[in-house]
């Protein structure tokens, strides 16, 4: 067992795996950014049209996270090959191989979180054609305004509402969500 090598291992596992271990101690604790790229604060090569990728496009590779996540698996690749009796350089090839694996899914997985937020605003227009149901009666003719609730984008929404019909559309009725008035108001139409 070339030691040398073993001790480039074991430092490189010690290395990435400090510095994964601090930043998720940082991230419970509310101290991450988000902002881990090692390319943060240089200045942009290019314009908008050059190919290059810009924050937010991409995997990221090299970002803090998935570079030590690298280290930490080559060592550990490595290491593993050197106690299981493989060469220097079939240790080297398991290391780098495993080191990258980790490198691109942190990568990936990083990227596709990014993917996931949401501002959890409803889009009041979606509502139009969706079928409600009559929380408050309208009255008919445009006389006044009711309550519609009204299942859009997967939430429940409270809406006032009135009708052109000739007839009061009672509480627990099912309406048709004609036309948008207002952000909160709309017109509707009773089913039956």
């Amino acid at each position: 067992m070339d030691l040398s090598l073993l001790t480039v291992f074991l430092g490189c596992t010690a290395l990435g795996g400090l510095i994964l271990l601090v930043q998720t101690v940082m991230l419970l604790f509310g101290h991450d950014d988000g902002g881990d790229a090692l390319g943060e604060g240089l200045p942009e090569i290019g314009h908008s049209g050059s190919g290059e990728v810009h924050d937010g496009e991409g995997l990221g590779l090299l970002s803090v996270r998935s570079v030590a996540s690298f280290f930490c698996f080559f060592g550990l690749g490595g290491w593993t090959a050197l106690a299981q009796g493989a060469s220097s350089a079939m240790a080297l090839a398991v290391g780098v191989a495993a080191g990258a694996v980790m490198l691109v899914a942190v990568a990936w997985l990083f990227s596709m979180q990014k993917k996931l937020h949401s501002a959890g605003n409803m889009d009041t227009k979606n509502a139009v054609g969706l079928v409600g149901r009559v929380y408050l009666r309208i009255p008919a003719n445009n006389t006044g305004k009711g309550k519609v609730q009204v299942l859009v984008q997967g939430r429940t929404g409270e809406f006032q509402a009135c009708t052109r019909a000739a007839r009061d559309i009672e509480s627990g009725s099912e309406v048709r969500i004609v036309k948008q008035l207002t952000l909160d108001t709309f017109e509707v139409e009773p089913l039956i």
